[in-house]
């Protein structure tokens, strides 16, 4: 096969040498493929994933596994695919495959047929499992197809149809890998295909896809001044207001793709219509970006930026300050409060775990300490609560559900997850499965909401924290973290000696007073994106101020359960 980028000619709206771009000769894709339950990212999961990286039309490398969806396999999807249920058992989940594939995929152009499925996957994925979507750019086999090729050269688009038509050597078999190396073929004959038109850079084909606006070309210039560095980008408008606010590991190659089709949301269409010229905030690293970019959506709030409705938004759970305490739903938090939560749904079930497993009461009414006169609700009569609000349990008698829940919060005693635990065998026991399995999923958000607490807490307890991680050339990157928050940040590239760095970094850190709270004080959403960076692998603790440590009765420990059960294992197994 001949050169896919080797004929170029006259294309209308020619980009300046300047904004050329990347050769597509010089463009690393991964070209990538999923196998899955079913069609829905939010309720089905990936079985199986295969990924070819190639560049220059030289294959790189390959990716492929299978992988356990922690769920059953349709009948119908199996017979299909030929991947059955003793096939992924044993295999990795997607918490282990997720983070290896993003690494292998790393500063590559994403190519997939029908990409909006697979992609949908990943992001479902990311957001599942705790990882920024990185932003890629996308390049989707069907919809460049249909942009190449004739209704009378290919009425279909199928993959299957196109490894046809292109005589592809390999062919579909609906199995990941053997799609993907379809897909690569299938690409390069296409991009043999627009090179005739004159398109020979990465910027020039996502313009050359579909659905790209006039308003969109016209202003691609708007991205010709940002350097090619990690940071922040401002979209501003015709009053100096702040449109929308994003990140970037590379700002000029990531701000051009919303003049291209790979920026396919209205909203955001609409915005860089509006845009009269775009800002940068060049960062040390990614981190650095991100946090960034969160006080920054606290500050201006800008109008194109979901995140920016609620930038404060986050529940909490908190014992009320009365003789007989109840769980009570917060957005300011005290110290002891449980979280944060994104959602209020989220809170509320967390709350009925704890209620399932201490004695505490539900009820929103005052109860004095003495001289209760109320008359028992029908939950006393269940055995559901000891009436406290009629004079049936003491101060004394009900202190006990209090203190529990306030160890598990706190990691000194994890006795309510074993009280749960007993339960649900007993709801098995009984047969009554539905009952059991609402429980079962209760009590894993629960343990999953306590362990981030904890180790949130723990590292909003921390003074002073210095870290790095490697930046793949050979240095370093940096980070000071004072109570949860982001202090400084900064590099010691390959060759440069670190410490004097990190002292450096240290004596110019912001200087951070926390605030009580169990997070001192730190935006939830920033303390979460420290805590994930620092989480990442090949992340390396330089110093603290003192010894970073989760409490004995940590929910750590049972998060493997909060997995296992993810896999939603039929309760019938349990007795």
């Amino acid at each position: 096969m001949s050169d896919p980028v080797a004929n170029v000619s006259h294309v209308t709206g020619q980009l300046s040498f300047d904004e050329l771009g990347t050769p597509l000769r010089d463009t690393t894709f991964v070209v990538f493929d999923l196998e899955t339950t079913g069609g829905s990212a939010e309720e089905d999961a990936v079985t199986e994933i295969g990924a070819v990286k190639v560049r220059g039309g030289q294959v790189l490398g390959e990716f492929a596994t299978l992988v356990d969806p922690e769920r059953g396999i349709p009948p119908m999807v199996a017979q299909l695919t030929g991947i059955t249920q003793l096939m992924v058992t044993g295999a990795p989940t997607m918490k282990t495959v997720l983070p290896a594939f993003l690494e292998f995929a790393a500063g590559s152009v994403l190519v997939a047929h029908n990409s909006g499925f697979d992609v949908s996957f990943m992001k479902a994925a990311c957001e599942r499992h705790g990882y920024r979507w990185p932003k890629p750019s996308v390049v989707c086999t069907v919809k460049l197809a249909r942009r190449v090729l004739s209704r009378d050269e290919a009425p279909s688009c199928r993959l299957s149809a196109l490894s046809d038509l292109f005589q592809t050597e390999t062919k579909p078999t609906h199995r990941a890998l053997a799609d993907a190396r379809t897909t690569v073929e299938v690409l390069h004959a296409l991009l043999e295909r627009v090179g005739n038109v004159g398109v020979h850079s990465l910027e020039e084909l996502l313009a050359y896809l579909p659905e790209v606006t006039p308003e969109q070309r016209r202003k691609r210039s708007l991205a010709a001044h940002l350097p090619s560095t990690p940071g922040v980008y401002l979209f501003r408008g015709p009053k100096e207001e702040v449109l929308y606010v994003g990140t970037a590991s590379d700002l000029r190659r990531r701000v051009r793709q919303y003049f291209t089709a790979s920026e396919g949301r209205r909203r955001l269409r609409e915005m860089v219509s509006l845009a009269v010229r775009v800002d940068a905030v060049e960062c040390s690293h990614p981190l650095e970006a991100e946090v960034r970019e969160l006080r920054l959506l606290r500050a201006h709030r800008p109008a194109y930026n979901r995140r920016s409705k609620n930038p404060h938004h986050a529940w909490w759970l908190t014992l009320t300050d009365e003789p007989f305490p109840r769980i009570s739903l917060v957005k300011v938090p005290r110290d002891g409060a449980l979280g944060p939560f994104r959602t209020r749904k989220a809170a509320e079930s967390v709350a009925d775990a704890l209620l399932d497993a201490v004695p505490l009461r539900s009820c929103t009414i005052k109860i004095p300490a003495t001289n209760q006169r109320a008359s028992p609700c029908a939950l006393a009569e269940l055995d559901r609560c000891k009436a406290p609000c009629a004079g049936k349990q003491s101060v004394d008698e009900y202190s006990p559900a209090v203190v529990a829940v306030r160890d598990l919060v706190v990691g000194r005693s994890a006795d309510p997850l074993r009280t749960l635990i007993s339960q649900l065998g007993g709801l098995a026991s009984a047969e009554r499965f539905e009952e059991a399995a609402r429980r079962r999923d209760r009590l894993a958000g629960l343990v999953r909401s306590l362990d981030r607490a904890q180790r949130l807490a723990a590292l909003a307890a921390l003074p002073q924290l210095v870290a790095a991680r490697p930046d793949r050339e050979g240095g370093w990157e940096f980070s000071v973290v004072r109570y949860g928050r982001l202090a400084s940040a900064g590099v010691a590239r390959r060759g440069t000696r670190p410490m004097p760095v990190v002292d450096a970094l240290v004596a110019s850190a912001e200087t951070v007073i926390p605030t009580p709270g169990p997070l001192r004080g730190a935006p939830p959403e920033e303390a979460g994106v420290v805590l994930r960076w620092l989480d990442q692998p090949g992340t390396r603790l330089v110093y603290a101020d003192e010894p970073w440590s989760s409490p004995a009765g940590a929910a750590a420990a049972w998060v493997p359960w909060a997995e296992q059960a993810a896999s939603a294992r039929p309760l019938r197994d349990w007795n």
